[in-house]
């Protein structure tokens, strides 16, 4: 990508010197936090890893099921970052592209955005829904409306899922940012109003909804951004990048990987082919509108 004329966002929360978090929560029990349970973290339902690259990191799998954390927290001593400086940088840069694309898309609509801040942590700390822990992978709180990362999920994400890049970064990034633009639409309202009346398996197709289309406001922000001198930041093997990175988090890859067979009614994101065909569609029609209705197409559950 070329990041390099990018201005880096100021809006970070620098919390790995902190030597590691209890497991209390600010997170609410009203609105939006109650969709939130600790049950899934890194192993969701059934055993299900859950690498998710979304809000739901930290939900129950199928609604609303499952207890918010108490909200007595532990905290340790602050300590020397251990943020990775070069991390730091590149994902400022993308958090700042994000900001302006995004400030522009809400103009032109007659609204204004409000960034989200993005929360660097290292092993667990605490977030406005509760406990974060790095098995969770990034996730956005909507009670706080920050974005937590623990970037050794950089490192997960290039060796174990073999999705390596700085585009598939960049989609980290941007995917959790669409959660927030969700967020501010009042997308996410609705959605947990709707699960809160929906039964496990159509709480699930919801969330894939939203996870979907978190995915296509991802692709969204690649096609439209574009460096001082109005060329795109993508360069080439960048949407190859985003590709492998949707297809190894797809639910279906991770079912077999973990379980051996696909259970398509668990579904929480989507399957890889429907996480890369709404990234396509967000890098091909650069226009947020489009990113509506993204369903999970049928799939079969296998033995």
């Amino acid at each position: 990508m070329r990041l390099d004329d990018q201005r880096e966002s100021g809006n970070f929360q620098d919390d790995t010197g902190r030597g590691g978090m209890g497991f209390g929560g600010g997170g609410g029990g009203g609105g939006l936090g109650l969709i939130f349970s600790f049950i899934a973290s890194r192993f969701g339902i059934v055993g299900i890893i859950v690498f998710a690259l979304g809000y739901c990191a930290l939900t129950s799998l199928g609604g609303l099921g499952g207890g918010v954390m108490p909200s007595s927290s532990v905290s340790a001593p602050s300590g020397k970052s251990s943020l990775d400086p070069t991390i730091q940088h590149f994902t400022l840069k993308v958090l700042g592209s994000t900001e302006d694309i995004w400030g522009k898309l809400f103009a032109a609509s007659g609204s204004r955005y409000e960034p989200t801040t993005l929360v660097y942590y290292s092993g667990s700390d605490d977030s406005g829904c509760g406990a974060a822990q790095s098995a969770m992978g990034p996730f956005y709180c909507p009670t706080d409306k920050k974005i937590y990362l623990d970037t050794s999920f950089f490192n997960e994400l290039s060796q174990r899922f073999q999705a390596p890049g700085d585009f598939a970064m960049a989609y980290v990034i941007a995917h959790e940012v669409g959660h927030h633009v969700q967020d501010m639409q009042g997308i996410l309202d609705k959605a947990h109003n709707a699960q809160a009346r929906a039964s496990d398996t159509q709480g699930n197709a919801i969330q894939v909804g939203v996870e979907l289309q978190a995915d296509c406001y991802a692709g969204v922000w690649a096609a439209t951004a574009r460096d001082s001198k109005g060329q795109s930041l993508m360069e080439p093997g960048d949407v190859e990048e985003g590709m492998r990175a949707a297809m190894a988090i797809g639910d279906d890859t991770l079912q077999k990987e973990t379980q051996g067979r696909v259970m398509p009614d668990k579904f929480t994101h989507g399957s890889s082919a429907a996480r890369m065909a709404a990234l396509q569609k967000g890098l091909t029609t650069g226009d947020p509108a489009q990113c509506v209705n993204l369903q999970q197409p049928s799939v079969r559950s296998s033995q």
